[in-house]
């Protein structure tokens, strides 16, 4: 009998995409298919938490950008 899964496609750059594949290889619970090297198919009701899980380790990847405007002044 065959099975379907509903799937939403995703299109990223493939840095992005080698961390989605990071965090799926956990538990195997959001990619249906890797298309190429910028599309996936993810399963439809795992998007919102891959969105939150990924959005969490680009914040621990990143180094916050701060306000630098005084540092652009002479120094005298």
């Amino acid at each position: 009998m065959v099975r379907a899964i509903k799937g939403t496609l995703v299109e990223c750059d493939p840095s992005i995409k080698s961390i989605i594949i990071s965090i799926d290889s956990e538990n195997n619970e959001y990619i249906i298919e890797d298309l190429d090297e910028s599309h996936l198919v993810i399963k439809d009701n795992m998007v919102a938490q891959l969105k939150t899980e990924l959005e969490k380790r680009l914040k621990e990847n990143v180094p916050d950008v701060e306000d630098d405007s005084d540092s652009d002044q002479d120094v005298k």
